[in-house]
């Protein structure tokens, strides 16, 4: 991509550390996630995309209202769900209801999932791969 080409646009959607679930992980706070997140949305503003962050709560009705108002207002290339969402159990009705509002809100985005706040640019670059 050069630089006269526009940069993919990007929605990263993650948990909001507050609703995490820290039991779990003995050895990570609210404050070390928070720290992490951060890093790694301010790494990503100095990339090939063009990065919007949503972190949600683990409310499905709430992160529905949320997101279903952010892509009535913006278009994106690329969504990427943190593994926060993804990978607990608990979070099954979250993920689903994130990705069923994206389906219908922005037909053809393409989706891509990381596993930790530092591997969000790799999820980016294998989506945009694809675009």
């Amino acid at each position: 991509m050069t630089e006269a080409t526009a940069r993919l646009r990007a929605l990263t959607i993650g948990l909001h550390p507050q609703a995490m679930d820290y039991s779990r992980f003995p050895d990570l706070d609210e404050a070390q996630l928070t720290a992490r997140v951060d890093v790694t949305n301010a790494a990503l503003q100095n990339t090939e995309f063009d990065v919007m962050p949503c972190m949600v709560r683990a409310s499905p009705e709430e992160a529905e209202t949320e997101i279903r108002t952010l892509l009535a207002d913006q278009q994106f290339d690329l969504v990427m769900v943190g593994g926060a969402v993804r990978a607990f159990p608990e979070h099954t009705l979250l993920f689903e209801r994130i990705v069923n509002v994206i389906v219908d809100a922005a037909p053809g985005i393409r989706f891509c999932f990381n596993t930790s706040p530092e591997t969000s640019l790799d999820a980016l670059r294998r989506a945009a791969a694809s675009v």
